[in-house]
């Protein structure tokens, strides 16, 4: 009896074998051109593709169209907020929150800031960077200080961006009175 199962197995298994090895063949000769492999050249080296390839993007690089020098650049797409030297190196980037106000693109500069207080969303907050008004709301950076990154009422208006306690401590180092801050798309 258990010679007869081995049997059925070993038939189950070429059977299998050869209906994957039949679809193989199939996705082959079905698949484009440019998925193909190059064909040798008349020097014997492969083709080179039509098109380069695309380079992959750094998610964490600065963004290319971003300025110059030291400042703060806030991608409202991305979400994100890098601090750049003068040397045009990152110092450190991270992830935000955006409220339900928001500024254009542009170049801007920080004009106030404050330690602690209280935001127009009722949230307790710190170390804030006001760099921009957009309809009569200050928009700004801010931490909230139970160090949640929540996203705000979608209803109210307001134009705190939030980010992480940490982040919020190296961003109140870095961005001053006067200090550049970018805004890209």
């Amino acid at each position: 009896m258990a010679r007869g199962s081995s049997g059925i197995v070993a038939g189950l298994t070429a059977a299998a074998v050869a209906v994957v090895c039949f679809l193989a063949y199939q996705a082959s000769a079905n698949a484009p051109d440019s998925l193909a492999a190059p064909s040798p050249t008349a020097s014997g080296s492969a083709a080179l593709p039509s098109e380069k390839p695309k380079a992959t993007k750094d998610p964490l690089a600065v963004p290319a169209d971003s300025d110059t020098g030291t400042r703060v650049v806030y991608s409202l797409k991305d979400r994100r907020v890098w601090l750049v030297d003068g040397g045009e190196k990152s110092l450190r980037t991270f992830a935000v929150m955006p409220s339900s106000v928001n500024p254009l693109p542009g170049a801007y500069q920080v004009t106030s800031r404050s330690g602690s207080i209280k935001g127009s969303d009722g949230v307790l907050i710190e170390h804030v960077v006001r760099f921009a008004n957009v309809d009569d709301i200050s928009v700004g950076f801010s931490a909230a200080q139970d160090g949640s990154m929540r996203s705000p009422d979608p209803t109210m208006k307001t134009g705190g961006v939030r980010m992480k306690r940490a982040d919020g401590n190296a961003l109140w180092t870095f961005a001053t009175v006067g200090v550049k801050v970018v805004v890209v798309p």
